[in-house]
């Protein structure tokens, strides 16, 4: 399966790379903390070292040994997982639930480094995201041209034509979805071309296609909006680089469009999954936008720092975003964000870990609905934005996964067909 690949394969050579970025630091932890900085670079990679070894030897997975806030949750887990392996002896990285160890990896990465002060707040990701971003420059200045012509004229357009450039923009933050590090193992994955000229062509490979029934929720909502009620939309983030780029433009034109009042982002309290935004990466894109030397890159910066002041957009990030556990515990392990989610008028889940964890990461049939793999979880209407980069897929229609299936035999981990798929709350 991709998934014993991810693991013997990808896993490992993300580890290495780590490993890499911190040794090619030493000298600017020695400049910043001393010997106090070069003995935590040895004890991290001494972590990482014994890690990576594990993985690859197939050792059982052993509890967090670090003070961090998460940790207890993370062992329950633990012990979870050995009850569910009755009798077959302790859980391991290759005897073990996929989702599970790739989370614990990524965990462990960040257990390495809070056992190893002065650099405990060092993001070991941070590199690869700053270059995603620099790399996706063109197709950057060439989004943010785009949605500051259309802003010129925004209040005149009719609803069909606002429709038709939210469908523009949904489309655009979809496939911003491919740009994924941790899926590539962070070699480069940067968008190069405008990500507007080819909305056409890729039409086809949306295989699940809801957006009219995202259209008819949000202007349902506002025709029923009073002067008092105000319509929330949250964005469930995934990758920082182009893909945050791009769901940042669509946040704007919600608000533009007054299609909602309000744009909540949530975010990973730690450096996750290679490339997933933390609130650092989220402040750093918008202030990189805000200095470039490009008209309307720094209109978009300064803009989207003006929501942030003004509280119209609100930036969260909260540790159950980096469990390993599926969104249909939420409501027992996280209720505080469950309560918070209940608020909003429209939930947008990016990209494809959020999917493996909306849908429980199983080995449904195509052809199960959507509800039926969301077991029970639905805060508020919900919408998962994905591109197909791990084997899972609900929702088809009869015969649909299999036909692809038939001529491409990678269809499901290759990153060329989406989804826009979406659950009414009941």
């Amino acid at each position: 399966s991709f998934a014993y690949v991810t693991i013997k394969d990808r896993l490992p050579q993300i580890l290495t790379k780590v490993i890499d970025t911190l040794h090619r630091h030493k000298n600017e932890f020695f400049e910043e903390h001393g010997e106090k900085g070069v003995e935590a670079e040895k004890r991290a990679i001494s972590f990482l070292s014994k890690l990576r070894n594990e993985l690859q030897t197939d050792k059982p997975v052993t509890p967090l040994e670090d003070e961090l806030a998460d940790a207890a949750l993370w062992n329950q887990y633990l012990d979870y997982q050995r009850n569910l392996s009755t009798g077959n002896g302790e859980p391991s990285w290759f005897q073990s639930p996929w989702l599970y160890v790739e989370c614990y990896m990524y965990r462990r990465i960040q257990s390495a480094l809070a056992q190893s002060p002065p650099i405990d707040n060092f993001d070991v990701f941070k590199e690869g995201k700053a270059q995603n971003f620099f790399e996706s420059q063109q197709a950057v200045i060439a989004l943010c041209t785009y949605f500051q012509e259309l802003l010129k004229n925004i209040k005149d357009l009719d609803e069909k034509q606002l429709k038709g450039e939210f469908f523009n923009l949904l489309q655009v933050a979809l496939w911003g979805n491919k740009c994924d590090l941790s899926f590539s193992a962070g070699e480069d994955s940067s968008q190069k071309s405008s990500p507007l000229e080819s909305l056409q062509d890729l039409l086809p490979y949306i295989l699940v296609n809801d957006m009219e029934k995202l259209w008819s929720l949000l202007i349902d909502t506002k025709k029923r909006a009073t002067d008092k009620s105000i319509v929330r939309v949250d964005i469930i983030l995934d990758n920082a680089g182009f893909e945050l780029v791009t769901d940042l433009v669509l946040a704007d034109f919600l608000l533009s469009s007054k299609l909602a009042d309000e744009i909540h982002f949530h975010g990973k309290s730690i450096p996750w999954y290679v490339s997933d935004t933390t609130k650092h990466d989220f402040n750093w894109t918008i202030k990189q936008l805000q200095s470039a030397n490009h008209m309307w890159m720094s209109r978009c910066g300064i803009n989207w720092e003006g929501n942030l002041k003004r509280g119209v957009w609100v930036f969260h990030d909260h540790m159950f975003w980096t469990l390993p556990h599926e969104f249909a515990s939420m409501a027992k392990v996280a209720p505080d964000l469950y309560a918070e989610l209940q608020k909003s008028n429209l939930l947008l889940f990016k990209g494809d870990l959020n999917y493996r964890k909306l849908a429980g990461d199983r080995k449904w049939e195509y052809s199960v609905p959507f509800s039926q793999a969301l077991n029970k979880f639905h805060p508020a209407p919900l919408c998962s934005l994905r591109t197909l980069k791990s084997d899972i897929q609900v929702g088809l229609r009869p015969g649909q996964g299999e036909q692809i299936q038939a001529s491409e035999p990678e269809w499901m981990i290759s990153g060329k067909y989406g989804v826009v798929q979406f659950h009414a709350a009941v």
